[in-house]
């Protein structure tokens, strides 16, 4: 029996915001100061490293899990599944529901228990929880349900990765140009069907790295320091990112057993086009090759980075044919990777 994904779906926010949105904010360093750039120069750099030119924010009305559940409903659609036949529902997120105009985290009940709840599932035995694992929370969610199918304790588990990030950004602070929100969600079947997960990895690195991405004050002084948004220090990620998560991906391949020429797409976290760019790169470089034309699906420039939502997002419009040139056929081979909060690395690869 192999585990494969029969099926995906997913949201994307209809509210798009382009950088010359940002032009009024009050962007200010790590000191309270104003920044020394325009706001235009500001964001003409961060389009340059980042390749986002817009992201997407959720109407005012919807929370992450309103939009897990819309990209859960999307996903048991192309399925044409029973909901009731589900043993796990896993949703990735890291900041539960937060509602608009406020700051506060909501996570009880779990988001997974709210969109078993959104569902009408009455089955006891489709047990739902959350996992908190940094942009890298999908990918892990993928894994945990791989061991569960593994070890006989499931045949069919929802995996969603779903994120409102809009609400949690301190507008004071240029990174907050980088997030965006979003939801993706695909299901999980042990199949007697070719291909599925070929391998997995995963590693948590704490003792000097747990607190790259963290919740801090704003960068306006102004402001109640006790109220705290997503914080990231760029550089020390970026040097992380490069050292470890091409490692990490080698390793992944070679419990594989596929040669690495047989890799038809890498799908690597939305995080940032030109570090994703430098991972992709420094990994086949361990192989002693070039990074091959068209390897590495990108929607960042349109859609931001969404957190947990990049990969499933980024699977669904490729799986449906949404994102030219890429396209997937029957029998090609896929590494997806992911770096985020923890700080936390993870992989799987996977025959289509």
């Amino acid at each position: 029996m192999n585990i494969k994904i029969m099926s995906s779906g997913c949201y994307i926010p209809t509210k798009v915001i382009d950088n010359t949105t940002f032009d009024q904010f009050d962007f200010r360093d790590e000191h309270g100061q104003p920044l020394k750039d325009t706001n235009q120069r500001t964001a003409y750099k961060l389009q340059q490293i980042t390749g986002i030119e817009e992201r997407r924010y959720v109407e005012n009305e919807l929370t992450t899990s309103d939009i897990g559940t819309i990209a859960s409903e999307n996903a048991l659609k192309n399925a044409d599944i029973d909901p009731e036949t589900l043993d796990y529902i896993i949703f990735a997120h890291n900041f539960g529901d937060v509602k608009h105009g406020t700051l506060q985290s909501d996570i009880v009940p779990s988001l997974a228990s709210r969109v078993k709840h959104n569902l009408k599932i009455a089955n006891p035995s489709c047990v739902a929880f959350d996992v908190l694992f940094g942009c890298p929370g999908w990918l892990q969610g993928v894994i945990q349900a791989y061991a569960f199918m593994k070890v006989g304790m499931a045949k069919r588990c929802l995996v969603i990765g779903a994120e409102t990030l809009s609400r949690v950004i301190d507008l004071h602070d240029r990174d907050s140009m980088i997030y965006a929100d979003g939801a993706g969600a695909t299901i999980l079947e042990l199949t007697n069907e070719e291909g599925g997960i070929l391998s997995v990895e995963s590693a948590s690195y704490t003792l000097d790295e747990a607190f790259f991405i963290h919740y801090g004050k704003s960068y306006n002084p102004e402001l109640d320091e006790n109220t705290k948004y997503i914080k990231m220090f760029g550089r020390k990620i970026y040097e992380f990112a490069l050292t470890n998560v091409p490692l990490a991906m080698k390793s992944c391949v070679d419990k594989s057993g596929i040669d690495i020429s047989k890799i038809k797409k890498v799908m690597i976290h939305q995080a940032n086009e030109k570090m994703d760019e430098a991972i992709v790169k420094r990994f086949f470089e361990l192989y002693d090759m070039e990074m091959p034309e068209h390897i590495m699906p990108m929607n960042i420039q349109k859609l931001g980075n969404s957190s947990v939502a990049t990969l499933p997002t980024l699977y669904d419009m490729i799986i449906n044919r949404q994102l030219d040139p890429h396209q997937l056929e029957q029998g090609d081979v896929i590494l997806f990777a992911s770096v985020g909060a923890g700080m936390n690395i993870n992989a799987f690869t996977y025959q289509v």
